[in-house]
């Protein structure tokens, strides 16, 4: 099943993809609030997918799945081949970092390269999107605590970055956390580590791997990240990136106003956004 944010006629709501519609779920509230009712409400959010008529897509505003999420965690240096382009260590360890939550931009909202900055540079993401969650969650229970699985870009501001030795500031701009089009739920999805990634920039392809290549699998991701805290329904964890980021080309290639920054990850979909100046 696919589930989406979308909004309209002026409401914001839940819905279900069903070909080149979505069908209102009629379910109060946000996207978590469905994810936390989810096994409950599964049976009738079939049955109306498959006999309501829908809102075409190309009618609707499609959101962020996730407007809200709790918690936006993003693991870094998590491609062996990433790590290679950086001229880095592997590290020891999982290297976490936050994402604000007022970083979340909708699919095909554009993207702000803000003020006085001139090094917004991409980065092609898997998001897994927790559901059931919990604490000390085993690497081979972590599939249950998975909702579905979602397409972001985490977005960063180089000079941000690598100021300080901590990252949250450089990956946590206005619109620096664009995510959709939808979940597709964990069952629909299947295994999510074989899926390609790819990153597009004007037409050009500047990324391509497999999720095959996480050097941390999503699994151990989250045996790692619920060993500190709580997960919980909604939480979305940014599952790290390929190779072919702007800083690591000779010379640096960053994004700049009016380029199409392009994100596509199979059996999910695409996301796609246009780079403007912030105001």
């Amino acid at each position: 099943m696919k589930l989406c944010t979308f909004t309209h006629a002026g409401r914001t709501r839940t819905g279900i993809v069903a070909g080149a519609a979505v069908v209102d779920t009629g379910v109060p509230g946000t996207m978590i609030d469905l994810i936390r009712r989810f096994d409950d409400l599964r049976p009738g959010l079939e049955a109306k997918a498959a006999t309501a008529s829908g809102i075409p897509l190309a009618e609707v505003r499609l959101e962020a799945p996730v407007q809200r999420p709790g918690k936006i965690f993003a693991i870094g240096l998590n491609y062996a081949d990433h790590i290679a382009e950086t001229g880095l260590p592997t590290p020891q360890r999982q290297v976490w970092f936050t994402k604000a939550q007022t970083s979340v931009n909708a699919p095909f909202d554009p993207i702000l390269i803000a003020r006085g900055t001139d090094t917004t540079d991409y980065e092609a993401e898997l998001v897994a999107v927790i559901g059931s969650g919990g604490k000390h969650i085993a690497a081979d229970d972590a599939p249950a605590a998975v909702f579905g699985y979602s397409i972001g870009n985490d977005v960063t501001e180089r000079t941000w970055q690598r100021a300080v030795p901590q990252w949250a500031l450089g990956k946590s701009f206005d619109t620096h956390a664009p995510m959709g089009p939808w979940i597709v739920t964990a069952d629909e999805l299947g295994d999510p580590h074989d899926l390609p990634i790819r990153c597009f920039v004007n037409g050009e392809a500047r990324q391509n791997s497999r999720t095959r290549n996480l050097v941390h699998d999503v699994w151990q991701q989250i045996a790692h990240l619920s060993a500190a805290m709580t997960l919980e329904p909604g939480d979305c964890l940014f599952t790290g990136t390929p190779a072919g980021v702007g800083a690591a080309r000779n010379p640096p290639l960053y994004l700049k106003a009016g380029d199409v920054l392009r994100t596509e990850i199979g059996g999910i979909g695409h996301i796609e956004a246009t780079m403007a100046e912030e105001n």
